[in-house]
């Protein structure tokens, strides 16, 4: 049975004050929400009534808070396409309602939730905010508390003339909010867990919230109408590059019958071993229609497929460079624009192209 979202929704702050600011809480699992099994000793997503009960905060803060939740919320190892197009269609349903939206969101995959939904959501004009915690709400060292009421301030929060402040979809974790395509979990302990290595934070929390303005990505079109779209191609494979990969792997994963597409992670700036037998599979993987995407194995920086000899035979081959973006945006960009039906070079034109800030 696949996961479908609660229809009904809840609110969590009294309607007596109508001219507050309205934000939609979409909670579809994660840490946060967990509570340990006294059975099995493991951390299991538990219903919503449990996070709001230890949140009685939410009743304090100037803003009208309703909630939507999956009705059986996941773990984000098991967050696929079609839970991205559950929430996006629970925000494009709700879109006029809003004012904001704040997505609660397991840590582990919450950067390629973040990547797809900035990509299905064009011409958003409404901050669109993801996140969770390390620390499940319940426990008394929680960094739950402050992440979920800070979202939903930043998610609220509006300028003089009562434009959204950042109307883009967004990821908050501990005093940073980042965007979302530009994010990356880096630590699987540290409160401070995501970082966005190629570009600046969008707004930094302490005292007060100090927004960088001039980084934040505000919306081509005014009052024209939120053009959403859902799908994707999943016909497609992460290859990691390692000293003494064979040729029987690479050629394994090249001749998928129905492979579409392949991020290859290399090197440094985007190189690779130039034995000839590699070459020769990468370019004959291109010549049967995969479009090949070269994206860099470390944290930042960037692919320069010009810099070295090897990097430009990959280019000679037909590997497209994915310059500064993330391995997350990238693989489900990749996946995006497949699943709108664009050609191979269709597809090689709009990797290098900007959707929503995840390229420079």
């Amino acid at each position: 049975m696949q996961t479908s979202p609660v229809h009904n929704v809840f609110a969590l702050t009294p309607s007596k004050a109508p001219t507050l600011p309205r934000v939609l809480l979409i909670y579809t699992g994660g840490t946060i929400g967990m509570v340990r099994n006294p059975q099995t000793g493991v951390h299991e997503p538990l219903n919503f009534e449990h996070l709001v009960s230890h949140v009685p905060e939410l009743s304090q803060i100037k803003v009208a808070v309703s909630t939507i939740q999956f009705e059986q919320p996941i773990d984000s190892s098991n967050m696929t396409p079609h839970h991205w197009a559950m929430i996006a269609r629970i925000i494009v349903e709700n879109y006029e309602k809003y004012d904001g939206f704040v997505v609660l969101h397991g840590t582990d995959t919450m950067a390629y939730t973040a990547s797809a939904l900035s990509y299905m959501l064009d011409n958003l004009q409404k901050p669109v905010i993801l996140t969770g915690s390390q620390l499940p709400i319940g426990v008394l060292r929680t960094d739950g508390k402050e992440n979920l009421i800070t979202a939903i301030e930043m998610a609220a929060d509006h300028d003089r003339i009562g434009q959204p402040m950042v109307p883009e979809v967004c990821v908050y974790f501990q005093s940073k909010l980042l965007r979302g395509n530009r994010s990356k979990k880096l630590s699987a302990e540290e409160f401070n867990a995501f970082r966005s290595p190629n570009y600046p934070a969008l707004a930094e929390i302490g005292v007060h919230i100090t927004y960088a303005h001039h980084h934040i990505n505000y919306p081509r079109e005014h009052n024209t109408p939120l053009r959403p779209r859902y799908s994707f191609c999943t016909d497609v494979v992460m290859l990691k590059l390692f000293p003494g990969i064979s040729q029987m792997m690479v050629h394994s994963v090249l001749a998928i019958p129905s492979l579409r597409g392949v991020v290859l992670e290399t090197f440094g700036a985007g190189n690779a071993m130039t034995e000839s037998w590699f070459l020769d599979e990468i370019a004959s993987a291109v010549r049967r229609g995969v479009v090949v995407i070269n994206v860099t194995q470390c944290i930042d920086g960037m692919v320069e497929m010009s810099t070295y000899d090897t990097g430009n035979r990959l280019n000679k081959a037909g590997v497209i460079s994915a310059g500064d973006m993330t391995t997350e945006a990238t693989i489900t960009k990749l996946m995006f624009l497949l699943g709108q039906g664009q050609s191979q070079e269709e597809v090689g034109k709009n990797m290098l192209t900007s959707i929503a800030g995840e390229i420079d």
